[in-house]
């Protein structure tokens, strides 16, 4: 039996990736100088036995929920993609792959504004000490390396989806056998989507994404290793 086709919105992407869009960085300019935002210190819960500062709420205890038992013959289930890319080991390798690459081009934009930051001082602070083909040298440099920096961002932004497209499609590949064999085991007719059904409620011992996670990760550790 198949099992319907798991679909990915652009929110499982992005638990996927793991990491925002690349950061536009803008041409250099001089932002006026204001003062540094005062960061309110982080308020963390007082040990147990005490009472917790004035103004401050106890921290919550959190508190398993144990899982409700699939009812005898069911014959439709969900699943929570988003939940699956977020704990699974697949889901989780998949981000740190992106959060790898980010970096690698948030360095490579970075240093680049840099050298373009750097003309632009220069050309502020020369006043009359430039002289006229020093200063169009400095503004020629000036205006290529902003044109360099529009194009790595605009290929770094092409590069982040076409390997984002390509994980999403691995993952897929992966994960769509093992709602497959949950499903065939179960003799289930139906499984959805949570997230992209419409479903407004469903009893949650119909929902297999905990069950999925399970048996993703020991497949992705028993797969043999590229």
């Amino acid at each position: 039996m198949k099992v319907f086709q798991t679909t990915f919105s652009m929110a499982v992407i992005g638990i996927l990736c793991g990491a925002p869009a690349l950061a536009q960085t803008p041409p250099p300019t001089t932002p006026p100088q204001t003062p540094p935002a005062q960061t309110p210190p982080a308020q963390t819960p007082p040990p147990a036995g005490q009472t917790p500062p004035a103004g401050q709420k106890p921290a919550p205890a959190p508190t398993a929920q144990p899982p409700k038992p699939f009812p005898e013959g069911a014959k439709i289930a969900y699943v929570d993609i988003q939940m699956i890319a977020s704990n699974s080991a697949e889901g989780k390798a998949a981000s740190a792959k992106i959060e790898e690459w980010q970096k690698k081009k948030s360095a490579e934009l970075a240093e680049k504004n840099k050298q373009a930051q750097a003309i632009q001082t220069k050309l502020q602070q020369g006043g009359n000490v430039l002289s006229d083909t020093a200063r169009a040298q400095s503004e020629k440099e000036l205006q290529k390396l902003q044109r360099e920096l529009q194009g790595l961002q605009e290929d770094a932004q092409q590069e982040r989806q076409e390997m984002t497209n390509q994980l999403q499609a691995e993952f897929q590949e992966k994960l769509n056998p093992i709602i497959e064999q949950i499903a065939t085991e179960k003799n289930l007719q139906v499984v959805f989507s949570v997230r992209d059904s419409g479903i407004v409620w469903a009893y949650s011992g119909i929902d297999l994404s905990a069950e999925v996670i399970k048996r993703f990760d020991a497949a992705s550790k028993a797969a043999p290793k590229k």
